[in-house]
């Protein structure tokens, strides 16, 4: 019998218990601007691949 060394369910719900934490106090005007501060950094992180990857290629 294999043992798991990764469980994507398990994973999910650590992330989504992570964010109900950070936003669970917040107004809706502050949980507006975390989702847009947290989408800007995501494009950030994904430019940042596209161009290290274009610079390897």
């Amino acid at each position: 019998m294999k043992t798991k060394k990764f469980d994507c369910v398990e994973m999910k719900r650590k992330g989504s218990e992570h964010v109900f934490g950070a936003v669970a106090q917040l107004t809706k005007e502050e949980q507006l601007r975390f989702w847009q501060e947290g989408n800007e950094e995501l494009r950030r992180i994904m430019a940042a691949s596209k161009q290290k990857h274009k610079k390897v290629a």
